[in-house]
This record gives C-alpha cells, structure tokens and sequence, in this order.
C-alpha cells in the first residue's frame, strides 16, 4: 500500500464568510496542490473539506497521514468521530454535531485508506502548512473580491 502526505489547510474570511481551502499531496517526494472555495461558509467547514477533496483524488486505497493545523479536524478523526457515530450525531454532551453531511462525506472516501491524523501547530514555519495556508488564503480572497463585483 503506497504511503501518501495529505497536508491541508482552510481560511475563513470572516466566520461565516468567503472561505478556501488548500490541500498538498505528497508521495515519494512529487507533489501535487489542489485548492478550491465556497463563497459563505466556515473555516472548520474548509479545514474538513480540504481533507475530502485531498482523499478523493487518491486513485487507490493507501496509508494516509493527514497533517493539519486544526485540532478540530485531528482530534475529531483521532479521538470523537467514533463516538459521534454511536451517538447518532450528537457530542459526549448530547449537542448535535457540526457539518454532519461533511463528517459523513469525510467516511465514504476515507472507508478504502488507513488514516493517521497529525496535528501541526499552524504559522509555524512548517513548508506544507505554511503552503496550504496561502492557497487556501488566496481562494477566499478572490471569492471575496468577486463577491464584492457581483
């Protein structure tokens, strides 16, 4: 099974507000960068989203280590995601769960790979980070910037 880096990042501008998201597959030293947006949504939504788009372009079933900034993200795929499930989306304390379809989304392209989740501290220096930030950044800039024009 081929060992794969999925960095992801996602920017918010405003909460909710134009967003991006950045994402960085690496295998065997070759990268390749993937990026998109939405026009009002949240930076939690983006950090997630970043990870789906990164895990469906994976042609085959691997060993994916997500490495992210968002404890959200890392700690939800480590540690709450399971319990989430076997409490019909709700949290320990019984408050429903956020962007459900998305969690719901992250399992269906998540089901053929081996997922390890890393937590990065963000604005760090760390080069993917760092990289995923700007892309995600200049997406919801620009979704900004047009949003103004309409």
């Amino acid at each position: 099974m081929k060992e794969i880096n999925l960095y992801s990042d996602g920017s918010s501008l405003g909460n909710p507000g134009p967003g991006g998201w950045g994402t960085i597959l690496e295998y065997k030293g070759k990268e390749k960068e993937f990026c998109g947006g939405e026009y009002n949504t949240t930076n939690n939504k983006m950090e997630l989203v970043g990870v789906i788009e990164g895990l469906k372009a994976l042609k085959e079933p691997c060993i994916v280590n997500v490495i992210s900034d968002s404890t959200y993200v890392v700690k939800a795929i480590n540690e709450w995601l399971e319990g989430w499930i076997k409490n019909n989306w709700k949290t320990a304390s019984k408050k429903p769960v956020k962007n459900v379809e998305l969690w719901q989304e992250y399992i269906k392209v998540s089901k053929p790979h081996k997922i390890n989740a890393f937590w990065v501290k963000g604005h760090a220096g760390h080069e993917h980070n760092e990289r995923c930030d700007i892309l995600a950044r200049e997406f919801a800039e620009n979704l900004k910037i047009k949003g103004e024009k309409i």
